[in-house]
C-alpha cells in the first residue's frame, strides 16, 4: 500500500474527468550533473555468522576429498578472505553451494597450471533457481569479453530475470567487482552477481495532488541496504519516471574522486536487454563499474545505478567528458539495446550513435532498395494489368524480386563490411540533423559533437564517389546508396532528442520509384524500436486513417510481413485516399509490425516527438526541422489498436498539444473522451444501407422479398447493424464462429436478439431453424447437413462457405481481405454461367480483389465496391475530428464528454447531424455512379466508375486547394456554413469557427465540399461552365 505525500499529480488519469482540465506546465529542469558525498550508496552487510560458516564449509570441503587435505584450509581461507567477495554471497548461499564453488575454483587453478599460463585461469560459478541466481566469474575491468562465462552472463540475467519483471514478479540485482585477486599467481578479478526475487508491497496509486512515497513501493531488502542519500536520489528519479514516457537519466559526481554514478529510471517493460547493453556502452569509453544495482518497485518503475570509474592508463577521453556521452547515448541504447551493429570495442564496433544510425539505415534499405528495376518495367509495359491473368503474373514476379534480391542478411553483411563508410555516412546524416550548439554545449561539447568536428565531412558528390570507388560490386553500392538516399530525405528526427522511447523520422517521399508507387504520398514517417517497426503514410497534408497492428503467427510469417510492411501500408493508405473522397482529410494509414511482443502505445507513437516542438532542455529539446511547417496527424483505430486511441489523445495533451489533442485520434470512448463510436451509432452501416436501399429503389424491389447472404456476424459492428437495419430474408450468415444457413430464411427475431447481445452465430437457437436449416460451428467435425452432405472439418467449411450460397444480394460485412480473388471467383458462377448473386454491396474492406469485381461485373452482377459503400465510418471520424478542432478544451468537456454516463443534448444533436451527413454523401455517390453507368449503357463497370469518381474528386479537390477560390470571402462563408454541421455552427458561430480551425484544414474542408457536391450533381464529365454556375450558386445561397 503506497503512502501518498503531497505534490503534483504524476500523470493524467484517463478515468478522471477532472484530468482533462488544463494542466499547469511542469517545472522539469535538467540537473545534468549533481554532486554527492564520497559515501557508499548502499550499506555493506556484515554477516555475523561468517566465521562459524567458514569452519563448517572447511569440514565439508575436506570430507568431499577432491582437494588434498593439507591444502583445504588455505583454499577456504583464500576464498573467504582474499577474493573480496561481498558478505551478501555468504549470507545468501548454503554451505553445500559454497563448498562446490571452492572446489570448482581449485579445479580451475589446476587447469590453468597445466596450460603454464596464470592468465588462462577462468572462473565460472553459478547457481540459478526460481527465486534468483548467483554468478561469479573472472572479469577484466573496462572490457566487454566476447568469449568465456562473462560474455553471456549479463545477457542471461536480462533474458531470464530483468526483462520479464513485473510488479507481481520482479527481481533485483546487485553486482560487485571483487577487491582481491584470484590467487597469489593470478591477478584476475572476479565479478559477482546476486539476483534475488523481490517481495514488493501492493501498490495503490496516490490520490490527486500527491506523489508516490518510495518507501511504500520498495522491496524490504532494498530499504535495509539503501542509504538515506540513495533513497532521496531514487525518489526524485521515480517521480520523474512517473511523469515521462522515456528514460530518466542523471549523473552524480562523487566528491573527492573521479567516480561518476549514472542512475537511470524507466517504466518496467519499457525496453529489453538494456542492462547488458549498458556495459558495452561504458566499456566503449574505457570505463569500468565497481558496483551496479537494479531495483524494482511496485508502482512499475525500474531504476539502474552504475558506479563508473576511468580505467587506469587507458588512452581514452577523460571521464569528466565521456560520462556525458554515455548519458546521451544511453537514451539511444534504451530504444535499441539489441543492435547487431553495436559490437564490443575489441571487435572494432561503432559508437552507439553510429551503430544506431547503421541499424536505422539497415531497416530503410530492407524496404527501399529498388528491387524491381528496368526488367520489371519492360515486362509491365508488355503485359496488360487489366487482364487478371497478366496481373497475377506481375504480382508473382514482384513478390519474387522482393524476396530474393536484397535480403536482411545480405544488407547487414554489406554494412558490417564497410565500417569506415558507415562512419562517413553517419557524419553526412549528422551534419544536417545534429542540433546547433547552445551555451551549455559550447562550454563542454559532447564527444559526438567533437567527433563530427574531427571527421572531415564530404559533400554528397564526394561521398557518392567514395562509395563507388570503395565497394566491390553494384549490389554493395546499391545498399550503401540507399543510406545516402535516407540522409537526403529525412526532414526531421528525434535521433538526438535527450529522452525518447523509439526513433522516428519524417521523410520526404520523393525517393519512392514511380514504377512501384505510381501515386506519390504527401508525407511519410518511419518509427523504429527494439521490438517493432512502423510506417505512417498520408496522401495529403490534411489526412486521416487508422493505425493497424500487423501480428505474425510465426517466424516465417513475420519474415513475410517484414518484407511487405511498407507495401501493405502504401496500398491501405491509397485505398483510404479513394474512400476519403468527400471529406476534408485525404487518405492515410499507419502500420506497426511487432516482433511477437506487442509494443507499448508510447513507443509506437514516438512520432509525436516530431509533431510537438521540444521546450524542455535535457528532456525534449528543439529539433532540426528541415520541413519547416507545423504538422498534425489524425489517427484512427484499426486492427489491434482500438484501445490505444484514448491513451494517444491524452498523451498528446500531456505533451502540450492543447489545441489538437481532441482531434489527434478518433474512435475514442464516448463517455470518457467524447468520441463517436461507429458501432454504437451504426455509422459505417448507414452508408452501406444507402447502397442496398438504392438498388431496391432503382429496381422496384420490396426488401422483405429479397434473399441475402452476409459475412460478418451479429457480434461485429457492421454485421450487427446490418441485421438491425434490414428487413430482408437472410438465408445465410458466416462469421468467425461458423456458418448459419436456412433456405427458408433465418428467424429475424433470433438474429435481432443476437445482434443486441453482440454474440456470434454459434449462439443461435437452432430450434428456430427450418428442417433444411443448419448451424456448423468451426469446431464441428464429421457433421451431416440436412441435404445429406457431410462436413468433415468445421473450420474448412466456414472458410469456403461464402462461395457456396446463392441469393439475390450478397453483403460482406466481415472476413479476410481478398476472400474473393481471381483464383476462386469462378466459384461464384454456376455451370450455366449464372452468378450466385445479382447484387453485391461490399461492406467489408478489400473483401474482393479488383480483378474479381470486374470478373463479376462482366457477368452482369450489380456491384458497388468497398471504397464507395463503406465510407460512413470515415465520414463519422472526419466529423469527430472537426468537433475536436472547433471546440476549446472546456467546451469539448462540457459538450462532448458524458456527464453521469449520459450524453449532452449537443452531443445527441451532433450525432444526428453526422448520421444525416453519412446518408446524404452515400446517397449522392450512389446516384452519381448509377447515372454514369446508365449514360454509358453499361459499357464501363461500376467498379471502374467508382475509382474514376474518387480520382476525379481527389484531383479537383487538390486543384481547388491550390486555387484562390477559398480567398473569395462570400464563397468561403457560403460553403463553410453548409459543410460544417448545423449543431456546431449554432453553438459556436461561423465567425468563431473560422477563427479557430487551422487554415490548411479550412481549405481542405472547403475544397472537399465543393468538389464532392459538384461532381455528384453534374457527374465526372461536367464542364467548366457547369462549375462556374455551381460555384456562383454556392456563394449566393449563403446570402438568401
Amino acid at each position: 500500500m503506497s503512502t501518498p505525500i503531497s505534490g503534483n499529480p504524476p500523470h493524467l488519469d484517463p478515468n478522471i474527468l477532472a484530468a482533462l482540465r488544463p494542466s499547469s506546465a511542469r517545472n522539469l529542469s535538467d540537473a545534468s550533473l549533481n554532486r554527492v558525498k564520497n559515501l557508499p550508496g548502499y550499506t555493506t552487510p556484515v554477516f555475523k555468522g561468517k566465521e562459524e560458516q567458514r569452519a563448517l564449509v572447511e569440514q565439508d570441503v575436506a570430507t568431499k576429498g577432491f582437494i588434498p587435505r593439507e591444502l583445504v584450509a588455505n583454499e577456504v581461507n583464500w576464498f573467504y578472505s582474499n577474493l573480496g567477495i561481498d558478505d551478501t554471497y555468504f549470507q545468501n548461499e548454503s554451505r553445500a553451494v559454497i563448498s562446490d564453488h571452492i572446489i570448482a575454483l581449485f579445479g580451475a587453478k589446476i587447469l590453468a597450471y597445466t596450460k603454464h599460463d596464470p592468465s588462462k585461469l577462468v572462473i565460472d560459478l553459478e547457481k540459478v533457481d526460481e527465486n534468483g541466481a548467483t554468478f561469479i566469474h573472472t572479469s577484466p575491468p573496462g572490457l566487454t569479453v566476447t568469449e568465456g562465462p562473462g560474455s553471456t552472463c549479463e545477457a542471461r540475467i536480462d533474458e531470464q530475470f530483468l526483462d520479464h519483471s513485473t510488479p507481481e514478479s520482479a527481481f533485483r540485482l546487485e553486482t560487485f567487482r571483487s577487491a582481491g585477486s584470484i590467487s597469489a599467481t593470478a591477478s584476475q578479478q572476479l565479478r559477482c552477481y546476486f539476483v534475488t526475487k523481490c517481495k514488493l508491497p501492493s501498490y495503490t496509486p496516490p490520490a490527486n495532488g500527491q506523489k508516490t512515497d518510495i518507501r511504500a513501493v520498495s522491496d524490504a531488502v532494498f530499504l535495509e541496504k539503501a542509504t538515506q542519500n540513495t533513497l532521496e536520489i531514487y525518489q526524485k528519479i521515480m517521480w520523474n519516471v512517473e511523469t515521462r514516457y522515456g528514460p530518466v537519466i542523471e549523473v552524480y559526481e562523487v566528491e573527492g574522486s573521479r567516480e561518476r554514478r549514472l542512475v537511470i529510471g524507466y517504466k518496467m517493460g519499457g525496453t529489453s536487454k538494456f542492462f547488458s547493453a549498458l556495459s558495452n556502452l561504458y566499456h566503449f569509453y574505457s570505463l569500468y563499474s565497481a558496483r551496479k544495482y537494479v531495483e524494482q518497485f511496485s508502482n512499475g518503475v525500474t531504476i539502474i545505478s552504475l558506479y563508473l570509474n576511468p580505467l587506469p592508463g587507458a588512452n581514452a577521453p577523460p571521464i569528466e567528458h565521456s560520462i556525458f556521452q554515455v548519458m546521451k547515448e544511453a537514451s539511444l541504447l534504451f530504444c535499441l539495446p539489441d543492435n547487431p551493429f553495436f559490437l564490443p570495442k575489441a571487435l572494432g564496433g561503432h559508437a552507439v550513435q553510429e551503430a544506431t544510425y547503421a541499424y536505422c539505415g539497415w531497416i530503410f534499405a530492407q524496404h527501399f532498395c529498388n528491387r524491381l528495376g528496368t526488367a520489371y518495367l519492360h515486362l509491365k509495359n508488355v503485359l496488360n494489368e487489366n487482364d487478371p491473368t497478366h496481373a497475377e503474373v506481375l504480382n508473382d514476379i514482384k513478390r519474387r524480386f522482393r524476396e530474393e534480391t536484397f535480403t536482411r542478411e545480405s544488407i547487414a553483411q554489406v554494412l558490417h563490411a564497410y565500417p569506415d563508410l558507415i562512419r562517413l555516412l553517419y557524419v553526412n546524416f549528422a551534419m544536417s540533423h545534429y542540433p546547433g550548439a547552445d551555451d551549455a554545449s559550447q562550454l563542454m561539447p559532447t564527444l559526438s559533437y567533437q567527433r563530427l568536428q574531427t571527421t572531415q565531412p564530404l559533400t554528397d558528390e564526394e561521398l557518392y564517389d567514395k562509395l563507388r570507388r570503395t565497394v566491390h560490386n553494384k549490389h554493395e553500392l546499391q545498399v550503401l546508396e540507399s543510406l545516402l538516399i535516407f540522409n537526403k530525405h529525412v526532414l526531421k528526427t528525434n535521433f538526438y532528442q535527450p529522452t525518447k522511447v523509439a526513433l522516428s523520422f519524417r521523410l520526404a517521399p520523393g525517393f519512392l520509384p514511380e514504377i512501384e508507387y505510381p501515386k506519390k504520398p504527401f508525407g511519410m514517417f518511419i518509427v523504429i524500436g527494439n521490438d517493432f517497426r512502423g510506417f505512417h503514410i498520408r496522401f495529403r497534408d490534411v489526412a486521416r486513417g487508422g493505425i493497424r497492428l500487423v501480428m505474425s503467427r510465426n517466424k516465417e510469417n513475420y519474415s513475410i510481413n517484414q518484407r511487405m510492411l511498407f507495401d501493405e501500408n502504401y496500398n491501405l493508405a491509397s485505398t483510404q485516399n479513394l474512400k476519403n473522397k468527400d471529406i476534408p482529410e485525404g487518405g492515410a494509414k499507419g502500420t506497426i509490425l511487432p516482433s511477437f511482443v506487442i509494443p507499448t502505445a508510447s513507443r509506437s507513437l514516438a512520432v509525436i516527438d516530431l509533431l510537438i516542438p521540444g521546450q524542455t532542455p535535457g528532456i525534449k529539446e528543439r529539433l532540426v526541422d528541415l520541413y519547416g511547417k507545423p504538422e498534425i496527424l489524425f489517427l484512427g483505430p484499426d486492427e489491434g489498436t482500438a484501445d490505444m486511441m484514448d491513451w494517444a489523445a491524452l498523451h498528446a495533451r500531456e505533451r502540450g498539444a492543447e489545441t489538437w489533442w481532441k482531434s489527434f485520434t478518433t474512435g475514442k470512448s464516448a463517455a470518457k473522451l467524447g468520441g463517436i463510436p461507429h458501432d454504437t451509432y451504426g455509422m459505417t452501416s448507414r452508408s452501406i444501407r444507402q447502397y442496398v436501399l438504392g438498388i431496391y429503389k432503382q429496381l422496384g424491389l420490396q426488401e422483405k422479398n429479397v434473399t441475402k447472404v452476409q459475412t460478418g456476424g451479429p457480434d461485429g459492428d457492421l454485421g450487427s447493424n446490418e441485421i438491425l437495419l434490414s428487413s430482408d430474408k437472410t438465408v445465410a450468415i458466416i462469421d468467425g464462429s461458423g456458418v448459419l444457413a436456412d433456405p427458408a430464411g433465418l428467424n429475424r427475431d433470433e438474429l435481432v436478439r443476437l445482434a443486441h447481445l453482440r454474440v456470434p452465430v454459434s449462439h443461435f437457437d437452432i430450434s428456430k431453424l427450418s428442417k433444411d436449416g443448419y448451424l456448423v460451428r468451426i469446431e464441428d467435425q464429421d457433421m451431416k447437413l440436412p441435404s445429406g452432405e457431410v462436413v468433415i472439418d468445421g473450420t474448412d467449411f466456414r472458410n469456403g462457405a461464402h462461395l457456396r450460397f446463392k441469393a439475390d444480394i450478397f453483403v460482406p460485412c466481415g472476413g479476410r481481405p481478398e476472400a474473393v480473388n481471381i483464383s476462386n471467383v469462378s466459384a461464384l458462377v454456376d455451370s450455366e454461367g449464372k452468378p450466385h448473386f445479382k447484387y453485391i454491396v461490399e461492406g467489408a474492406n478489400l473483401f474482393l480483389t479488383q480483378q474479381a469485381r470486374l470478373h463479376l461485373e462482366k457477368r452482369k452482377v450489380i456491384l458497388f465496391k468497398d471504397s464507395s459503400a463503406n465510407k460512413g465510418g470515415v465520414t463519422s471520424s472526419s466529423l469527430e475530428v472537426l468537433a475536436g478542432l472547433a471546440l476549446s478544451t472546456d467546451e469539448y468537456i462540457n459538450l462532448m464528454v458524458f456527464k453521469d454516463g449520459q450524453p449532452s443534448e449537443f452531443y445527441k444533436s451532433y450525432v444526428r447531424d453526422v448520421q444525416d451527413k453519412i446518408a446524404e454523401n452515400a446517397a449522392a455517390e450512389f446516384q452519381c455512379i448509377w447515372r454514369e453507368h446508365a449514360r454509358l449503357n453499361g459499357a464501363k463497370a461500376r467498379t471502374t466508375i467508382s475509382d474514376e469518381l474518387s480520382s476525379t474528386l481527389n484531383n479537383l479537390q487538390a486543384e481547388l486547394e491550390a486555387s484562390d477560390l477559398f480567398d473569395d470571402e462570400p464563397s468561403k462563408r457560403g460553403v463553410m456554413a453548409r459543410a460544417i454541421p448545423d449543431t456546431l455552427v449554432k453553438e459556436i458561430g461561423l465567425d468563431a469557427l473560422l477563427q479557430r480551425l487551422p487554415v490548411p484544414y479550412q481549405k481542405a474542408l472547403f475544397s472537399s465540399y465543393v468538389a464532392s457536391r459538384f461532381i455528384y450533381k453534374y457527374g465526372v464529365n461536367a464542364s467548366s461552365v457547369d462549375f462556374f454556375h455551381f460555384a456562383r450558386d454556392l456563394a449566393g445561397g449563403f446570402h438568401q
